[in-house]
């Protein structure tokens, strides 16, 4: 592993269903030099997950416990679960040299912001919003209560794209992958917002 000079903290948030944990994964596989920070988070571990690999699963007293002793660097409630960055397993990645991946919610990533204003923000979103229907519902493990729930809450998600630093549109796997990767590395202004065509491009999507 090569450590980076100037190392940072990345932080993406999307609306679920748009393909950020996919995305997150692939990233890790071009550049293992990327640390992916593993979350805390109350909800019940899924058969396919693992404590420590996907996430840090605890009860409410010990995320609250966390929250209590300032070890959270920042924490959300979603879908009626919490969740919450260890700001030490950050902090010692950043200080070995890692860029760092933070894959958290909008809520999360405007405390991140605030704490920590070096660190660069990117937004993911799907091709469209019929898209991102077709996804939850491809997914074929909720009801249609909580798929519509989801993607209501999907739609208050996408509202806040502007707030971040990038915007990426997960249209083709390659290619969402690609435009990550020249974020990364310091070359991703195509894909910054303010940049007309990219925000021209975001609109058709909020409006599909």
């Amino acid at each position: 592993m090569s450590a980076h000079k100037n190392p940072n903290l990345f932080v993406f948030a999307a609306p679920s269903g748009a393909g950020k944990t996919t995305l997150v994964h692939e990233m890790v596989k071009r550049d293992p030099d990327l640390k992916f920070s593993i979350s805390y988070t109350t909800r019940k571990r899924r058969v396919n997950e693992e404590h420590g690999r996907d996430y840090f699963f605890v009860s409410e007293d010990e995320f609250t416990e966390l929250q209590r002793d300032a070890e959270l660097l920042e924490s959300a409630l979603v879908f009626d679960n919490h969740y919450g960055t260890s700001r030490k397993q950050v902090e010692k990645h950043l200080q070995a040299g890692r860029n760092v991946i933070l894959e958290i919610d909008w809520q999360g990533a405007q405390q991140v912001r605030q704490s920590m204003p070096p660190a660069a923000s990117i937004f993911i979103l799907p091709p469209s919003v019929t898209e991102l229907e077709r996804r939850l519902r491809d997914r074929k493990t909720d009801a249609e209560e909580t798929i519509s729930r989801r993607l209501s809450d999907a739609l208050g998600d996408m509202s806040h794209w502007n707030e971040f630093g990038y915007v990426i549109i997960n249209d083709d796997l390659g290619s969402a992958v690609n435009k990550l990767m020249a974020v990364i590395d310091g070359k991703g202004d195509s894909s910054r917002v303010g940049n007309p065509a990219l925000d021209e491009a975001v609109k058709r999507v909020l409006n599909s």
